[in-house]
């Protein structure tokens, strides 16, 4: 039977003056604890990556809460919004892919769409439409198709600015001594509006 205070004895020699070894237990302890729970990535440590490799073939749809790393080919759609999606070298996506990020190392024929990034590296290609806030496209790389690089919620904070605009330049018009019901005030605004 174990018991910890055997655990925890020096393996120095009486008299030999040198400091006790370091125990044995922590770096187990540490191993451990990286491949443990979903959710220790959300107190500091490194988040795992899912792999799917070179001779799976994926039809249809995948989705998914972890960061992946695509080596085999996938035909659909690949959904990670709040994820890495990594395409290996060997990788073959004929899909619409949403995702966080995508680092793309082999080959992608479709609309490619990331809320931070999409890096397109040395090797890779890139069929399709890019929509992303950073797009980064390496020398040798491959790419045919379109980029917006409209950050998320600009068109409608472009809009919001406009009303707002248009609302404040209404009430600049009207007096604030006649009452905007009165005939003459109605009369004036579509009288300027037709001009």
């Amino acid at each position: 039977m174990w018991k910890r205070d055997e655990a925890v004895k020096p393996t120095v020699p009486a008299g030999s003056g040198s400091a006790p070894a370091p125990s044995v237990a922590p770096p187990a302890a540490d191993a451990a604890r990286t491949h443990s729970a979903p959710s220790e990535p959300q107190r500091g440590l490194e988040r795992s990556t899912v792999n799917i490799g070179k001779s799976v073939v994926i039809k249809g749809e995948l989705s998914g809460s972890e960061d992946l790393t695509i080596e085999g080919q996938v035909d659909g759609k690949i959904e990670l919004r709040q994820n890495v999606l990594t395409i290996g070298p060997n990788g073959k996506i004929k899909a619409q892919v949403f995702a966080k990020s995508v680092v793309i190392l082999g080959e992608v024929t479709g609309n490619v769409t990331a809320s931070e990034k999409v890096d397109i590296r040395d090797n890779g290609s890139v069929d399709g439409d890019i929509a992303a806030p950073r797009v980064a496209i390496a020398e040798g790389a491959h790419f045919r198709g379109s980029i917006d690089m409209q950050r998320a919620g600009a068109s409608t904070k472009s809009a919001e600015k406009t009303d707002q605009k248009a609302d404040a330049k209404a009430a600049a018009t009207a007096s604030p001594s006649s009452p905007a019901s009165s005939p003459s005030a109605t009369s004036g605004a579509t009288a300027g509006a037709s001009r």
